[in-house]
């Protein structure tokens, strides 16, 4: 990608972040872990207690972004077939026709998606990973680009059910936003005191924009050793004896991915070490699941991960 395109690209991306920062006050490391996922094209999961803003965040990148959005509150009496669409009866033509399901935009909304079953959270494993949905043996292309961002009570909260470890994995960035502080409270209150400032929202990037930006975030240039490095981390987490699932071959895929997204917001053609190292808290620890006796101890997966990097080497040398 030429410097010129590169640059205003970033333009458009910082107009775009501005502008979620005009509705949604607090934490900017939940909006740039946002953007990571977004402009990679990695799902996003967001962890957290209800009414901190996990909604809003998605709401506001929805409009502003510009794609074809539906929210999805799920529900534990809503089924697959409300989401991937299913086949009905047409009277007038005489035969089943497709009825398309609430999965057949841009940008998904899955908000609070561990209150459903596990049968209908399974509904978007085909959906995320090939961007299509098959109903009764035929297959249907989802609309480009296709993005995904789901919200999550946790797990001891009542009405809660447990996200199967094959969907967590589809997801590439999780975060939880936190509560704000007492100024940012402050904020929230004045802000949002006379009018919703989301029905205020234009769009400030095009579809094709996205499209353009996760075309050059794949060419951001990796070297071998940095390849090598995430193989390394992702091999550790298999054998560490604190971990009883480690990081899946796609795990590895997504962290170089988000590197490489990184890299791009930081205006550079190539990943180093250090773009690894600032994504690996929101793509890797979701994933892993502890073993018993660490989870006895209160050890999380965030702190296991850090230290496993912290035995390995940091490649040096680089190629550009």
């Amino acid at each position: 990608m030429a410097q010129s395109e590169h640059k205003k690209l970033l333009e458009k991306i910082k107009t775009l972040k501005e502008q979620i920062n005009s509705v949604f006050v607090g934490n900017e490391i939940a909006i740039h872990s946002l953007l990571i996922g977004f402009l990679s094209g990695l799902h996003v999961l967001i962890e957290d207690i209800p009414g901190v803003g996990k909604t809003t965040l998605a709401k506001t990148l929805a409009k502003s972004a510009g794609l074809d959005f539906a929210r999805i509150q799920f529900t534990p009496d809503l089924l697959p077939g409300d989401i991937i669409g299913m086949t009905v009866w047409s009277t007038e033509k005489r035969d089943f026709i497709f009825k398309p399901g609430a999965i057949m935009h841009q940008f998904i909304l899955a908000d609070e998606v561990n209150r459903a079953s596990a049968r209908t959270q399974s509904s978007l494993l085909e959906s995320m990973q090939e961007h299509a949905v098959t109903v009764d043996g035929k297959t249907y292309t989802l609309p480009e680009p296709f993005f995904v961002i789901a919200t999550q009570n946790p797990i001891s909260f009542t009405g809660t059910f447990q996200l199967p470890e094959a969907q967590v994995d589809r997801f590439g960035v999780c975060f939880s936003v936190g509560y704000p502080s007492e100024s940012e409270e402050e904020l929230i209150l004045s802000r949002f005191k006379e009018k919703d400032p989301l029905l205020e929202l234009k769009a400030v990037i095009e579809p094709k924009h996205v499209m353009i930006i996760r075309d050059g975030v794949r060419k951001v240039f990796v070297d071998d050793k940095i390849k090598s490095f995430i193989v390394a981390i992702a091999r550790k987490t298999r054998t560490n004896s604190k971990i009883r699932l480690g990081m899946s071959p796609r795990a590895a895929q997504h962290l170089l991915l988000a590197c490489q997204t990184e890299a791009f917001l930081a205006a550079r053609t190539y990943v180093i070490p250090e773009d690894v190292l600032n994504v690996v808290p929101v793509v890797i620890p979701h994933r892993i699941i502890l073993r018993a006796e660490a989870r006895v101890e209160d050890i999380t997966a965030a702190k296991v991960i850090q230290e496993l990097i912290a035995g390995l080497a940091i490649p040096t040398g680089l190629s550009q």
